[in-house]
């Protein structure tokens, strides 16, 4: 009996012939989930992520040590004993910062992703959608944006606002967010000659009703793509001004401040600024992987 519900539970996800929506949308989600499982570095990018994940819940239990508490007996340690990672220059367990680290760098990805993909789509989809002079407006501020260098453009954010995380954030999102709205417009563009978007002009559909309820969940899946590629993006943007010591101030175990820190001891003591390189280049490696398996699946030119 226990072996033959989930084929039957299989079988009716994957029928031609759905019985309700519900039924046709966890269909196509499955299906979805079975393509992106054939895609081995996929998998990889999705295991490293809910690494992340798992390590910013349980930092406090997975750390051996305090990421902040100072033991200046035993400064600069190289790797192994009891301290796997090593220590750096003011006694402090690497591996404690890097666990502790994990919880600001998900939450700087979180936040900035909270912020800039409904800015961005909104910016899109009603410069798409109306056209004309609200079209012109917005995709000429978008236009002045793009025209700095994210970090740059960030730097000059994060010394107006002074240096901090939640300023990082608020840097981060005011740079990233073109890109979305350029992708929302042209998207909605095509979407504003569709049949079924006259269609519900006929039968009496307000423009936000057919903006909510049509324009923005045909944008869904690339926004979702776009997202998760441009979290190696925002990964190390934030480093670089932790690096620059314009994001978390000391003593935070942020991995580009920790980069900055070692880099003073980058040829005698190499694992101080090497160990939070590797985290990061992990880290951007997972989040690219997942998004380039998520463009295949829910991008249909890609399919």
């Amino acid at each position: 009996m226990a072996a033959t519900e989930p084929q039957s539970l299989r079988a009716w996800l994957l029928t031609s012939d759905p019985k309700s929506r519900r039924q046709a949308h966890l269909g196509q989600s499955y299906r979805r989930w079975l393509a992106f499982k054939r895609n081995p570095l996929a998998m990889i990018g999705l295991a490293i992520v809910l690494a992340l994940i798992f390590i910013a819940a349980l930092a406090p239990v997975l750390a051996p040590y305090s990421p902040v508490i100072q033991d200046l007996d035993n400064r600069l340690l190289p790797p192994g004993g009891a301290h796997l990672l090593g220590t750096d220059d003011l006694g402090r367990d690497i591996l404690s910062r890097l666990l502790w680290g994990a919880r600001i760098t998900l939450t700087v990805v979180a936040l900035v992703a909270i912020i800039v993909a409904p800015l961005g789509l909104a910016v899109g989809v009603i410069a798409g959608y109306f056209g004309g002079w609200v079209d012109a407006t917005l995709m000429r501020i978008t236009d002045i944006f793009m025209a700095f260098p994210r970090l740059i453009l960030a730097l000059a954010f994060v010394a107006a606002l002074g240096p901090g995380i939640e300023n990082a954030v608020i840097a981060i999102a005011l740079t990233t967010w073109p890109p979305y709205a350029r992708m929302a417009r042209a998207e909605t563009l095509t979407a504003r000659q569709s049949d079924f978007i006259a269609a519900a002009r006929l039968l009496g559909a307000s423009p936000l009703r057919i903006l909510l309820g049509h324009v923005v969940p045909l944008c869904t899946s690339s926004l979702v793509v776009r997202v998760t590629l441009d979290m190696a993006g925002i990964i190390l943007t934030a480093a670089g001004l932790g690096f620059l010591g314009l994001g978390a101030q000391p003593p935070s175990p942020e991995w580009g401040a920790m980069i900055s820190a070692g880099r003073r001891y980058i040829l005698d003591q190499w694992w101080v600024a090497a160990m939070p390189g590797l985290a990061i280049l992990i880290v951007s490696l997972g989040f690219n992987l997942l998004g380039d398996g998520l463009r295949d699946v829910l991008d249909p030119k890609q399919r």
